[in-house]
């Protein structure tokens, strides 16, 4: 998986053996990013519905959440990743934009991703292997960048991993069915049949996914839009349309509540972290709409950019390093032997 800010991966395997004991066979997972709680869910066989509104959340929901690999034939993939793999580099939009006039990239891997991003466009756009094609793209960029996981900057030095070569791997393909959803989480939950677990992990604070990623973004669309500052975001990132409430200190909290009343669950787990907008008792308030209610509170490591200060332009600390650790509270809300059944599993009672 690529490195993602608010990334799940350490509490997968505990959200899993949730679901598991929640006895559910529907899930939705709403703010699914990487997929990776989706992904989870979907291993343990469940039918996974997966939302975001970012494109490259789109194509990774529908490479490991939409497809059945029991139903795709594995060998037409291999070949177009070995296809792709040995076609000749050429220098584009994306070497130019991301390896020239900046420097997430070394030019000789931008120019692979040019030469492949446009093949799958050209030769496999109606493809059921244009989704996992563009998966494979992306994490094999994602290998060999120069970042520390975000793009909202680049390392002022080229770190080691991007010296490597840039190569195609199979993404890995999931048997199983599920459904991908490219929209809003709050007006999609209106429109999405009732689940036995939907799972809510929303943004947490004012910085969006949609900049964070923008470089993922625009290898998606492949729109070679105009591009701002050091970072070379997207200029669509500064507009309304790219905005969410739940980047708003004063609009998120609402937007939370309702999205809860909404959804059509029998058991919601939601995620959220100790360091944002709401405390506690404001999570465990507003998901008692739901029924009852228990939290499960996991210490994890915080993310790197957090811990090592904060830098200007020249490279000089400007600011001082954060705490090392932060809290995750998983509130699960829902009938109460369930929720029970739930807690027990967790071993966090």
């Amino acid at each position: 998986m690529i490195k993602y800010l608010g990334s799940k991966r350490t509490l997968v395997p505990m959200l899993t053996q949730l679901a598991i004991a929640s006895r559910a066979q529907t899930a939705l997972d709403l703010f699914t990013g990487t997929t990776r709680v989706a992904r989870g869910f979907k291993e343990q066989g469940l039918q996974v519905t997966a939302v975001d509104t970012a494109s490259y959340s789109h194509v990774f929901a529908k490479t490991w959440i939409e497809l059945d690999r029991n139903q795709c034939d594995q060998n037409e993939l291999s070949e177009a990743l070995a296809f792709l793999g040995e076609l000749k580099p050429e220098a584009g939009y994306f070497t130019k934009t991301f390896c020239e006039d900046a420097r997430y990239f070394q030019p000789k891997n931008g120019e692979r991703v040019d030469a492949i991003r446009n093949a799958i466009e050209s030769d496999f756009k109606t493809s059921w292997l244009y989704e996992p094609l563009l998966a494979a793209l992306i994490l094999s960029a994602d290998r060999v960048d120069s970042t520390t996981g975000i793009q909202m900057a680049y390392l002022k030095q080229w770190a080691s991993r991007s010296n490597n070569s840039l190569e195609l791997q199979d993404p890995g393909l999931i048997g199983g069915s599920g459904k991908a959803i490219l929209g809003d989480a709050l007006e999609v939950v209106k429109q999405i049949p009732p689940v036995d677990l939907a799972y809510l992990d929303p943004p947490y604070n004012q910085h969006r996914y949609f900049a964070n990623y923008h470089i993922w973004e625009t290898l998606v669309r492949w729109d070679a839009p105009g591009t701002y500052g050091i970072a070379n975001k997207r200029e669509d990132v500064r507009t309304d349309t790219n905005r969410s409430p739940f980047n708003s200190k004063p609009n998120m909290a609402p937007a939370l509540a309702q999205l809860i009343k909404d959804v059509q669950a029998e058991t919601i787990v939601l995620s959220y972290n100790n360091e944002s907008w709401l405390d506690r008792d404001q999570l465990i308030e507003m998901c008692r709409v739901k029924g009852e209610v228990e939290v499960i509170d996991v210490s994890f490591r915080r993310y790197i950019g957090g811990q090592i200060g904060v830098y200007n332009r020249q490279g000089q600390k400007v600011g001082k390093p954060g705490a090392k650790r932060n809290t995750e509270h998983v509130v699960i809300a829902g009938p109460k032997e369930t929720v029970q059944r739930m807690l027990l599993a967790s071993n966090r009672t």
